[in-house]
């Protein structure tokens, strides 16, 4: 995995884990949802510079190889 390759997959899984945070708590949202700008901001501009913006099934290989328990399958 290339360097920008494996920023874009951690931005990304920065990203899951605040908005899981942010949402963790429904009735507290709303507050926090302004929070994931930032997040997402980094997640887009690692997805860019990576090459991998249209390549999402690169993409979410890489994620699965970095943190396994994101790729669906349980494990």
């Amino acid at each position: 995995m290339r360097n920008d390759e494996l920023a874009a997959a951690q931005a990304y899984v920065r990203l899951l884990e605040a908005t899981r945070a942010a949402l963790a708590e429904p009735d507290d949202g709303p507050l926090y949802v302004p929070l994931l700008a930032s997040p997402i901001a980094e997640a887009d501009g690692a997805l860019r510079r990576a090459g991998l913006c249209g390549n999402e099934s690169r993409f979410f290989d890489l994620v699965s190889s970095l943190h396994p328990s994101m790729s669906g399958t349980g494990h």
